[in-house]
C-alpha cells in the first residue's frame, strides 16, 4: 500500500500531464471500483448476513461511536465546514481489508470474524460516508439534494443495487460475479498510485492527525478493549478492525466531492504507519 503511494508520488514529479492522472482517477473510481463493489456485495447471501450476530452489532456500535463523537466535536471545535465533512468521513470509514486482514492474522489463525466485520462495515459506511461528503460539499444542502448527489457516485449506487439483490434473494451467476470482482480489484492499486500523485505533505496538519486518530482509532480501540475483552477470536478481530486507520476509499470519496483530499491522504498515510507499528508491537508481545 505505502509502496504504491510512493510510486504515484514519484510519477507525478516525472509526468507533468494532469490529464493522465485525472483519467486514472475517473477510470479506477467510476468503472473499476464500481465493478469491485458490486461483485463483492452481490456475491453474499442472506444466510451470510444473518450469521454475523455479535460482530454485526459491534459494526453498528463503532460506526455510531466514531461518527457521533466526530460530529459533535466538529460542530463545536472545527471552523472549516469542508474539514468538518472530511473529518467525519475519515473517522467513520476504516481500512478493514487491505490493512485489517494482515494485522488480524497476527492474532488469529482463522480471520473469518475479521472478514465478517469488514464486509458488514463496507455495506454500511460506503453509502453513509458518501452522503456525508455530498452534504458537506454542497454547503449542507437539503437532505434530498445531498441524497441525490450521493447516489450519483457510481460505487455507492452499485453497492445499494447489489445489496437489494441480496435482500431479495437474487443469486447472480459466477460468470457475472467472478469477472466483476477480478477486474474491479485493479481499482485498489490504481487508486493508491493516484493518491500518491495528489499527496501534499505541505497540507499536513498535526491537529488533523490527532483528530482523525482520536475518533477513527483510539476511541474505538479503548471501547472494544473495555467491553468485549474475553470474547475469544471475536474480541481480537473486532479490536483490530475497529481501530484501523482511514481506508483509501474514504479518500476516494473526499476527492470525488472536493473535500480536503490532499490533507486527508497525508493524515491517512501517517496514521497508517502509526497503527501498523502499534499492532506489530502488540502482536510481538501477544
Amino acid at each position: 500500500m505505502l509502496g504504491l503511494i510512493a510510486i504515484g508520488y514519484v510519477l507525478k514529479r516525472m509526468i507533468k500531464n494532469e490529464t493522465a492522472f485525472r483519467f486514472l482517477n475517473v477510470f479506477s473510481t467510476r468503472i473499476l471500483l464500481t465493478l469491485f463493489v458490486f461483485g463483492n456485495v452481490a456475491s453474499k447471501d442472506l444466510e451470510y448476513l444473518l450469521s454475523i450476530k455479535l460482530v454485526f452489532l459491534y459494526v453498528f456500535v463503532i460506526i455510531a461511536l466514531s461518527l457521533g463523537l466526530s460530529y459533535l466535536y466538529a460542530r463545536r471545535f472545527v471552523g472549516d465546514e469542508r474539514w468538518e465533512g472530511a473529518l467525519m468521513v475519515l473517522s467513520t470509514y476504516p481500512n478493514t481489508a487491505a490493512m485489517g486482514f494482515p494485522i488480524a492474522s497476527l492474532f488469529l489463525d482463522d480471520i473469518t470474524p475479521a472478514i465478517l466485520y469488514s464486509t458488514t462495515n463496507s455495506l454500511v459506511v460506503l453509502p453513509l460516508t458518501t452522503f456525508i461528503a455530498a452534504h458537506y460539499s454542497s454547503g449542507k444542502a437539503s437532505i434530498r439534494e445531498s441524497l441525490s448527489k450521493a447516489l450519483k457516485f457510481p460505487p455507492t449506487a452499485a453497492n445499494l443495487l447489489a445489496l437489494s439483490l441480496v435482500l431479495l434473494g437474487v443469486k447472480l451467476p459466477d460468470w457475472i460475479i467472478g469477472p466483476a470482482k477480478s477486474i474491479g480489484w485493479w481499482s485498489i492499486p490504481l487508486l493508491l498510485i493516484y493518491f500518491g500523485s495528489i499527496i501534499n505533505l505541505r497540507e499536513f496538519r498535526w491537529r488533523h492527525l490527532a483528530e482523525v486518530g482520536l475518533f477513527r482509532s483510539l476511541i474505538p480501540f479503548i471501547f472494544v478493549f473495555l467491553t468485549l475483552r474475553g470474547a475469544g477470536d471475536v474480541y481480537y478481530a473486532v479490536l483490530v478492525e475497529a481501530s484501523m486507520p482511514p481506508a483509501i476509499m474514504a479518500n476516494v470519496i473526499l476527492a470525488h466531492y472536493g473535500l480536503k483530499a490532499e490533507e486527508g491522504i497525508g493524515v491517512t498515510v501517517v496514521l497508517t504507519l502509526i497503527i501498523l507499528v502499534m499492532f506489530i508491537a502488540i502482536g510481538t508481545v501477544f
